[in-house]
């Protein structure tokens, strides 16, 4: 058994991922109501993405079930112990990954949240789960909250947050990669600047496209 497939984390998933999926509808009326160039726009915008992430506040924009056990066995299977993450919405993700620092003996998990009231719910879904001890969050851009207190290497970075910063976080955090660190980028094809850097060899990655919306990432150099 596992702290992931054990209570308290796992009646707490069933019933995030329960309100994720009754949102949905409503969160897909609020975004195809946008012109599909301006959706594009706005996601890769490294400016206006406080007003589009404004506006879907009160939305979890959980990561899949699938995705979010893939997270836990590649934080297990590294023996990850530090753990970033750009995005921390309503915690789901955050919950995957502190269930793993759990099993792995451990550890700490560094998240960064700009909105304040997915703030307070993260922390309490954290605390009602039972791992908040392990996970550290940062109110405020992640651009600020990112650049201090962290460890000398960082086993795993999901980033999950506004795709047009994904190359500025990374290029932030990169020399704290360890060789080997696994790096995970949710809907990263809108984020084109950032997929041509990770599919560089020459830049001291390799990196695969996962189902329909992950990249996987590994530092090599």
């Amino acid at each position: 058994m596992t702290t992931l497939t054990t209570s308290p984390v796992a009646a707490l998933l069933t019933r995030l991922f329960r309100q994720a999926e009754a949102s949905a509808a409503e969160l897909e009326h609020l975004v195809t109501a946008i012109p599909e160039a301006e959706q594009a726009r706005l996601m890769q915008s490294k400016t206006e993405y406080r007003d589009l992430y404004g506006q879907l506040r009160d939305f979890p924009l959980a990561v899949s079930p699938e995705t979010g056990q893939l997270l836990y066995m590649l934080a297990r299977s590294c023996n990850a112990r530090s753990i970033v993450e750009f995005g921390t919405s309503f915690a789901i993700s955050t919950l995957h990954l502190a269930a793993a620092l759990r099993d792995n003996g451990g550890g700490r998990l560094i998240t960064c949240e700009f909105e304040p009231s997915k703030v307070e719910q993260a922390r309490r879904n954290l605390q009602e789960g039972g791992v908040l001890d392990l996970v550290d969050i940062r109110e405020g851009d992640a651009l600020h909250t990112l650049r201090h207190d962290l460890p000398e290497q960082i086993d795993l970075l999901l980033l999950d947050g506004a795709k047009g910063l994904y190359p500025d976080i990374l290029a932030m955090l990169e020399s704290r990669l360890r060789s080997g660190a696994l790096i995970i980028a949710d809907n990263a094809d809108y984020s084109p600047d950032y997929l041509a850097r990770v599919r560089d060899v020459a830049a001291g990655y390799l990196s695969v496209p996962f189902a329909d919306d992950v990249e996987l990432s590994m530092r090599i150099g």
